[in-house]
């Protein structure tokens, strides 16, 4: 995380994210998480930087943990444009990381107070974050489950763009290829963890998963997933891993194997399984709620978020909104550009709820005379995996005067056109690509 945080200040994503924005789309709920005034948002980052190193090393470890938690989910609260699985993910192990004694060896808080030494772990703590990790491969996979990845897409639009790539890329236009990787990707996902499980195949398995996230990350510009990955993935391996390779450079163990373990007290143990019960049970349902929406939820994306639904959709869009005074009668178009960062841009024209979010932004910056509100209509075309695009939101609505709710958009339109013929591709320029990697 330092790292990650490092090319947050390099590439300037601190300001272009936080700083220059005048309109941050804010999670249901959460309106109330504001950016630090002035130089803030850089200092705060500056010392997210400075947790990561103390939790690596050791230092002041369940402290850190805990800043290092608050402060990262405040920055990904700030505004659900910037929403990626990966930085949900990081949001959850910073969580679990409070609970789990990784500063007991090798760690500078183990030289600073000798009695925390410890030489083994409670079994619960290891099994509840190879769960977590668990839980993204498998409801990765179980979300490729659906009609439009099975026939090849979004993957073979995206592959047709790498033909560049290192030896095989000359075959990315062949279907054969096309349905390698995405079926590939879809058996990945749901038997990785179950030949992880299995000592058999738990090495040859992670020597795939490696390879897989290596690809990932030279076809995909999707940042530190990757290698957040690989480094979880390590967590299905035999605990005495790190042992085994130090022994193979050392003549005796540095590391003894003490067993210190002692049986806690029931009160506690009662304590631990109702935490670890209810966490993982949020786990598994919060990914199951976009059943609770009508239609396609690539289309609509109600129920999207915080359900590993990755790499499932390439959708172009072409947004502008109409803003009518009724005191004077007038309408003006509006191209939301004018207000929104890239970002902001590529995720507002498939959201709903960021859609309704910037409605209510213009009808309430935008001066007008007389006492009537302003109306707000949008006319957004969407085109999802090649598809011709068709209308996603009613242009006959007054979106200024619709409330925010966690209930299903009733002026969003559903989908009607076909997925294309293979190879064809109905989405044309003048709409932006939006590459859906989440």
């Amino acid at each position: 995380m330092a790292w990650e945080i490092w090319r947050y200040y390099t590439h300037g994503w601190i300001a272009a994210e936080w700083i220059e924005p005048p309109l941050h789309f804010k999670y249901y709920g959460f309106s109330w998480v504001k950016p630090w005034p002035g130089n803030g948002m850089y200092v705060h980052w500056a010392t997210l930087g400075v947790l990561g190193l103390f939790i690596a090393v050791g230092f002041l470890y369940r402290l850190s943990a805990a800043l290092f938690f608050l402060g990262f989910s405040y920055t990904f609260l700030l505004d659900e444009g910037t929403y990626l699985n990966h930085n949900y993910l990081i949001c959850l192990f910073s969580f679990l990381s409070i609970f789990v004694p990784a500063n007991r060896t090798l760690s500078v808080d183990v030289c600073l107070n000798p009695k925390i030494r410890s030489q083994t772990t409670p079994a619960w703590t290891l099994w509840l974050l190879r769960a977590q990790i668990g839980v993204v491969y498998f409801y990765g996979g179980l979300a490729k489950i659906e009609p439009d990845w099975l026939r090849g897409e979004p993957m073979r639009s995206w592959l047709t763009k790498l033909t560049n790539f290192p030896v095989i890329g000359r075959f990315f236009r062949e279907e054969w290829m096309v349905y390698s990787v995405t079926y590939g990707g879809l058996l990945l996902d749901l038997l990785i963890v179950p030949f992880l499980l299995w000592r058999r195949t738990r090495l040859a398995a992670f020597c795939v998963a490696v390879a897989f996230h290596l690809m990932n990350a030279k076809w995909f510009t999707i940042g530190v997933f990757p290698w957040l990955a690989i480094a979880a993935t390590t967590l299905f391996l035999s605990p005495s891993w790190p042992r085994r390779i130090t022994g193979l450079f050392r003549t005796s163990n540095p590391w003894p194997l003490k067993i210190d373990w002692k049986p806690p007290s029931r009160p506690k143990q009662l304590i631990v399984l109702s935490f670890v019960a209810v966490y993982l049970a949020i786990q598994v349902l919060v990914p199951l709620r976009y059943l609770l929406y009508p239609g396609t939820v690539n289309w609509t994306h109600e129920g999207h978020r915080f359900s590993w639904r990755m790499m499932l959709s390439s959708v172009h869009t072409h947004a502008f909104f109409y803003v009518t005074d009724p005191n004077s009668g007038r309408t003006a178009q509006v191209n939301p550009r004018q207000y929104l960062n890239e970002r902001q841009m590529n995720k507002m024209g498939y959201r709903p709820d960021m859609i309704l979010q910037f409605a209510h932004y213009l009808a309430s910056s935008i001066p007008h005379l007389g006492p009537k509100p302003l109306k707000v209509e949008a006319r957004i075309l969407n085109s999802l995996n090649g598809r011709k695009a068709e209308l996603f939101v009613d242009p006959n609505v007054d979106l200024a005067a619709e409330p925010r709710s966690l209930k299903h958009a009733r002026w969003l339109l559903p989908m009607h056109e076909p997925l294309p013929p293979r190879g064809e591709d109905f989405s044309n320029d003048p709409f932006a690509r939006q590459f859906d990697g989440e």
